[in-house]
């Protein structure tokens, strides 16, 4: 593959992002990391901007966040337009993320999802492509929503 994605954490997600970032390489993926580089307490909203503000500019095609639960940067990345971030437990979850609504950042709880787990989600994340189709209508009535 030949995506360049971007990376971020918050402290609580710190582990679990080093760990994907050796998934992203197994799968051949090059990303950037944007942060945090350590355990230290940091504020999730912070390296929520920086990823989605890197694929909204088009630095990244697609992004990944790690919180404690993967709900505050999914919240946060939100927040700035042309920012899709789901939230994805497993393998189906992540994929349909992609086909149906062409999320373009992928969120996870690195408390709250199984470590064994993680990787077969990032892996069906970059399996899957958007679908299309009917689900092109929703994904614009979705970006009228940032006018």
């Amino acid at each position: 593959m030949n995506k360049k994605i971007a990376l971020g954490s918050d402290h609580a997600g710190f582990e679990e992002k080093e760990k994907i970032k050796k998934t992203l390489d197994e799968i051949g993926i090059q990303y950037e990391d944007l942060g945090t580089y350590s355990l230290d307490s940091v504020d999730y909203p912070d390296f929520a901007r920086k990823v989605g503000e890197a694929v909204a500019s088009g630095a990244a095609e697609q992004g990944i966040l790690v919180c404690g639960s993967g709900i505050g940067v999914a919240i946060a990345a939100n927040k700035i337009d042309g920012v899709r971030a789901a939230q994805a437990w497993n393998q189906e979850t992540a994929r349909l993320a992609r086909e149906h609504n062409d999320a373009n950042v992928l969120t996870i709880g690195a408390r709250v999802i199984p470590e064994t787990e993680i990787p077969n989600i990032i892996k069906a994340w970059f399996a899957a492509d958007f679908a299309g189709g009917r689900h092109e209508k929703r994904i614009e009535k979705i970006t009228a929503l940032e006018k």
